[in-house]
């Protein structure tokens, strides 16, 4: 019997790694954010950020390995 191992081709970048945050001559913007609406409840919106400033809550973006290459090249 033979298994073919796929080799993925998705990368998960995290905030705080370098191929985080996309650069567009010079603007910088990072690949994935938490949008908190407006109409969010206020202790909400409070508890969301402390848990950001502890480290519970983090952003992480998946891309593709091409288009890390592409940016890369591009720069």
């Amino acid at each position: 019997m033979t298994f073919t191992v796929h080799k993925s081709k998705v990368r998960t970048v995290r905030s705080g790694e370098a191929d985080f945050m996309l650069v567009d001559g010079m603007v910088t913007c990072p690949r994935a954010m938490l949008h908190i609406l407006p109409e969010c409840p206020r202790n909400v919106r409070e508890t969301i950020n402390w848990a950001i400033s502890q480290g519970y809550v983090k952003t992480v973006a998946n891309v593709y390995d091409h288009e890390l290459m592409w940016d890369r090249l591009t720069q």
